[in-house]
């Protein structure tokens, strides 16, 4: 597989049969719709949105795994999102990130006004 960005200022190509996850799906996130996929065996270039690809990641992506990936992307430790967070202990946002405890409608809230993100995806509803 090769994921393909190409901005004015920026191109990104990587190449090989098994690109990390995080990569792409970080990838996807900060470029959007400019992330192309060319599939090996036809060659032909693909939206990134539409492989199957995507579809199983964003499947399995949970609440927790959002937070994550938004966090670690705004370069925050989970201390000081949880103190951006109006004093969440860090092993709370540990909890949260890997499944342990379910982020509430408050906490929800909260992230996206802090990622200027969709409350949706840290409740689970994609």
């Amino acid at each position: 597989m090769q994921a393909v960005v190409k901005t004015p200022h920026i191109k990104i190509n990587v190449q090989g049969d098994s690109i990390p996850t995080k990569l792409l799906f970080f990838l996807k996130e900060e470029y959007g719709n400019k992330v192309k996929f060319i599939e090996e065996e036809s060659g032909r270039l693909v939206n990134a949105v539409n492989t199957q690809w995507y579809k199983d990641i964003k499947a399995a992506t949970t609440p927790g795994d959002y937070l994550r990936i938004y966090r670690e992307r705004n370069g925050l430790t989970q201390t000081k999102l949880g103190e951006m967070a109006g004093g969440v202990p860090r092993q709370h946002i540990s909890n949260m990130e890997n499944g342990r405890r379910a982020i509430s409608l408050k906490a929800a809230r909260t992230f996206a006004k802090i990622f200027d993100a969709s409350i949706e995806i840290f409740l689970g509803r994609k």
